[in-house]
């Protein structure tokens, strides 16, 4: 690399050692005013100061203070080496994500930090909003290094454009994080928004490359459009910081292609850019969690200051502890994984949703909402209107593949019967066998889409009105289910309370479980002292009567509670197995009741009719929308043969031109001796018509090259 290179990364180095040593050291000396009393300075990184006085500067008798510091230089260090990267080759993009995601991690680390590290405010460069900011800064340029990997790597256009969205999603939010702060250096903003329009555009760029692959011709130019006017604003707003010249020449080539084979062959509507599908998004970047050591191959300049025995005592402890934990934890798990398969077995809390007999059930109206939010009975309808119009498409572009074919055999077989022997070439309906086969497997093709077609309909139809239900107002819905007789149904019956109420009670037990693992897991206590104290005392240490003792006295609480938690759960689901017992018997009993529940069990079918129905149309659309894809393939190779046979028609229709005018008109006559005797008696010379050497045809390769072309 090169000299700045060596330098970022020995600073990178230096500081991150240091780092550690600072980690280590901190819990084996009491760094304070009032005892090991070390103070540590720090100036503002972005306060440079004026003429009438230097910039701000703090200075505290804080270890936590010194490592807060000295981790916002390794941040910003790391940035540095990653923006030094060469984007242009693997090794450099790998190297510039890496840097930048733990530039993200440093800055995030020290935002969780710093203030339960000071007695006081910090400096404005490492408070929690500044370093928060520097955070996704290094985070959304990490997202665009790998979007820029991805580009390199031609990825699909689909995960290039959701790279992009991301990684603008981060600039856009730096950006409204700093916006109205004077912390950061004033050019910091530009770039920001401007990074944000340039990320946006790419997005839209390749999401319309996408759209173009989909035959959604429209949406392609809208795209473009879009990304157009973004990249237009940076180079008119922020040309000072950012040059986006190939990137504007790149889209507005794009644009003008689109437009053109839009305007003259596919004459697709391009929609509002507030109708444009929003594009996903994929973030393949997140901070780099600060784990000590930062440096590799730390050594522990003081590690000899607690024995070595304590050490290991110490660790076979932590590993005691870690495994009576699990076991706890585990132990929970399953029996709330046994809960849950047990109620889901009983249906439950499903089964006394409706006892009311008055009221929408929250799963019905669930459903109602998703089918309203898929369009309901207007997305069927449109879907179902528009697929004769994709059939018709079809029929016509293969009828037109066989007239072509047909027109050519007709010219063919004419041509025959006139010159009989002399049309020497391949008969057009031999030719032509592949062909009508290909086209009778297309006939067939879409002679089973419109069987499918027609059973979908009335699979439809069948179920319309209750899909129609679904669509309809809450109030609209209820009156149109039948109401069981309050007064006969389940509502208020001592069954259902039970129930309520152990199943209440069980959620408690889950509840309570989730507070109990998360106390297990913050448990801390240091047994180093412990140890110190038994190797001072006996010389040795006995790990694991000290381990068991302090396990039992920490840990013996939380151990009884996690018994107790498992013995309530086994009499609760013993009582709700009792009660689903009662209640499915009343349940089945109560006739109002059942006739409620039938139209209840229609109105989720025709919910899964409706799934199912959307789900067919729109692979019928995709279908024949890549069937005309393939047809207009086999309509150009119809349309080259023909013109080849055209082609090769009017060569032969020339020769046998030709043949005809060379040949004698009618029988030679023969002349008298005396015209034929040449002087001096010799014989006449012979003379007879030469007769033309047979032609072979041959297609004109040429012709049937550029008529492809041009089609």
């Amino acid at each position: 690399g090169s000299p700045v290179d060596i330098l970022f990364l020995s600073l990178f180095f230096f500081f991150g050692r240091y780092y550690d040593q600072l980690c280590s050291i901190e819990p084996k000396f009491p760094f304070s005013e009032n005892q090991v009393c070390v103070t540590f300075t720090w100036k503002d990184a972005f306060d440079k100061g004026s003429l009438f006085g230097g910039s701000a500067k703090l200075a505290l008798a804080s270890l936590g203070y010194e490592k807060t510091c000295v981790l916002f230089n390794c941040g910003a260090l790391a940035s540095q080496i990653a923006a030094e990267q060469n984007l242009d080759n693997d090794e450099g993009l790998k190297a510039a994500a890496k840097h930048y995601q733990f530039a993200s991690g440093a800055f995030q680390h020290i935002k969780d930090t710093v203030l339960s590290s000071l007695n006081r405010e910090p400096t404005v460069d490492i408070s929690p909003d500044t370093v928060g900011t520097l955070s996704l800064i290094m985070l959304a340029q990490a997202q665009e290094v790998f979007f820029l990997k991805a580009t390199r790597d031609k990825m699909k256009d689909g995960i290039i454009a959701k790279l992009a969205n991301q990684a603008a999603d981060y600039y856009g939010d730096a950006y409204k994080q700093c916006q109205y702060k004077d912390t950061l250096p004033k050019e910091v903003f530009p770039v920001l928004a401007a990074k944000h329009c340039i990320m946006q555009a790419n997005a839209e760029y390749h999401q319309s490359i996408l759209a173009k692959q989909q035959k959604k011709f429209g949406e392609e130019i809208g795209r473009l459009q879009h990304a157009a006017d973004l990249v237009k604003t940076v180079a008119s707003r922020y040309d000072e910081y950012i040059n986006v010249k190939d990137l504007v020449d790149k889209i507005n080539r794009a644009l003008a292609a689109a437009k053109k084979d839009n305007d003259f062959i596919y004459h697709d509507r391009v929609p509002d850019l507030k109708d444009l599908e929003s594009i996903g998004k994929a973030s393949l970047v997140k901070s780099t969690p600060v784990v000590v050591p930062l440096s590799q191959k730390f050594t522990d300049l003081f590690e000899k200051m607690v024995p070595l025995q304590v050490q290991q005592s110490v660790s076979v402890y932590n590993q005691r502890k870690a495994d009576l934990v699990n076991r706890l934890i585990a132990q929970m798990r399953e029996a709330t994984n046994l809960a849950n398969g047990v109620l889901a077995s009983l249906n439950l809390p499903a089964a006394i949703e409706d006892v009311s007999g008055d009221t929408v059930p929250q799963s019905i109206l669930n459903k109602s909402k998703s089918v309203i939010e898929q369009g309901g009975i207007q997305t069927v309808d449109q879907l179902i209107k528009d697929l004769p119009e994709l059939l018709q498409r079809n029929k016509e572009i293969l009828d037109e593949s066989l007239r072509l074919l047909d027109e050519e055999e007709t010219t063919d077989n004419d041509l025959r019967t006139k010159f009989k022997e002399r049309w020497q070439r391949t008969p057009s309906n031999e030719l032509y066998k592949p062909l009508r086969a290909e086209g009778a497997n297309y006939h067939n093709i879409l002679n089973k889409a419109v069987q499918a077609d027609g059973q979908v309909k009335e699979r439809y139809q069948s179920h319309r009105d209750t899909i129609a239900l679904l669509c309809k107002p809450e109030a609209e819905l209820n009156a149109a289910i039948p109401s069981a007789n309050p007064a006969k149904t389940l509502q208020g019956n001592e069954v259902v309370n039970v129930l309520r109420t152990l199943l209440a009670n069980l959620d408690e037990v889950k509840k309570e479980r989730e507070q109990l693992e998360n106390d297990l897991k913050s448990v801390n206590f240091d047994m180093t002292s412990k140890f110190l104290t038994a190797l001072a005392q006996d010389g040795a240490i006995n790990e694991e009567a000290i381990s068991v003792t302090e396990l039992d006295r920490i840990y013996g609480s939380y151990t009884q509670k996690v018994q107790e938690s498992l013995k309530k759960q086994e009499e609760l689901l013993k009582n709700i197995q009792n009660a689903h017992q009662d209640f499915s018997k009343m349940k089945q009993s109560n006739n109002e009741s059942n006739l409620r529940e039938e139209v209840l069990k229609n109105l989720a079918v025709a919910n899964d009719n409706f799934v199912e129905l959307v789900a067919n149309l729109k692979e019928g659309t995709k279908f024949y929308n890549e069937l005309t894809e393939i047809l207009l393939k086999f309509q150009n190779k119809c349309s080259d043969i023909v013109f080849a046979r055209k082609t090769e028609r009017d060569e032969l229709l020339k020769d046998l031109q030709q043949s005809i005018a060379r040949e004698p008109s009618a029988p030679s006559v023969p002349l008298p001796t005396y015209q034929t005797t040449a002087a001096g008696g010799s014989k006449p010379a012979a003379s007879s018509t030469p007769t033309p050497a047979p032609r072979t045809m041959v297609v004109n390769i040429c012709a049937m090259t550029f008529f492809s072309f041009i089609m």
